[in-house]
């Protein structure tokens, strides 16, 4: 790829699962690099090597030169960009056109699989829920990913659906808040990130309870560990004579001044 150090793009690398993301993503460096026509198009064998008007032999050769050069280039790409279990499926191709149309008709798939898959998909997205120990932010993301596959297979949720959607599918200490924002906003005109908003404010206030509990907990924690060193303190101070050795009658009211009124409750 071109380009050094901090400035040269990262490829994703594709293992066989979200095809759609990763061809989006792959087009892009592509064309950052002025080479999507010759993956997209392929070579021109009879083109690159027409004479220019006024060229010399060795120029045409230069120039089919360099074009099989820059194909190489986008093949190295794709070639990096897959894993290795991918990797066997182009590794005998010669071009990048080759290489990207084999794992288009594989990974694409024709309308009838599209279909099938967006119909995945849209299932996935009616019974999503957040689960009682994931965060807001966790959920969220995961619901965005099956926002972002849809997508990629030409279906466009409305912002009123969305809203709708994260609404009744928190978990049950949203519900107070989702109460709120159903009764004062309208959702047909109230746009997500301003939901979104609202619901990461109630998440901190939840942070920020739980920790106020987790530090009461540690200071009770603390003063009962405390009570428990003393009282074990004092029973060692009653079995034990100055001398290191046990009393040999712990019964007799002579031999024992400590009261047995050292315990909790």
């Amino acid at each position: 790829m071109a380009g050094s150090g901090s400035s040269e793009v990262r490829t994703p690398i594709f293992s066989g699962e979200n095809y759609e993301f990763w061809r989006i993503r792959m087009t892009t460096i592509f064309k950052s690099h002025g080479l999507w026509k010759l993956v997209n198009k392929g070579i021109s064998i009879s083109d690159s090597k027409k004479k220019v008007e006024g060229g010399s032999e060795k120029e045409v050769d230069e120039k089919t030169t360099a074009i099989y050069m820059q194909d190489a280039k986008a093949l190295g790409i794709i070639q990096t960009a897959v894993s290795d279990q991918i990797f066997p499926r182009i590794a005998n191709v010669e071009t990048s056109k080759m290489a990207w149309d084999l794992l288009y008709g594989e990974y694409h798939g024709g309308d009838q699989v599209r279909s099938v898959k967006l119909q995945n998909l849209r299932r996935e997205f009616e019974y999503a829920r957040m689960k009682d120990d994931e965060t807001l932010s966790g959920y969220l993301t995961r619901l965005n990913d099956l926002i972002n596959q849809m997508k990629t297979f030409g279906e466009i949720l409305t912002n009123e659906r969305l809203v709708q959607k994260v609404l009744i599918s928190l978990s049950k200490p949203y519900d107070p808040i989702c109460l709120v924002i159903e009764n004062t906003k309208s959702l047909e005109t109230v746009e997500l990130q301003e939901v979104v908003a609202i619901l990461k404010s109630q998440e901190q206030r939840f942070d920020l309870h739980n920790m106020d509990t987790t530090e009461k907990a540690f200071v009770s924690l603390s003063v009962n560990s405390k009570g428990q060193q003393s009282k074990n303190h004092s029973k060692s101070q009653k079995n034990w004579n100055p001398k290191g050795k046990p009393w040999e009658s712990k019964g007799k009211p002579q031999q024992n001044n400590y009261t047995s009124n050292h315990s909790f409750g």
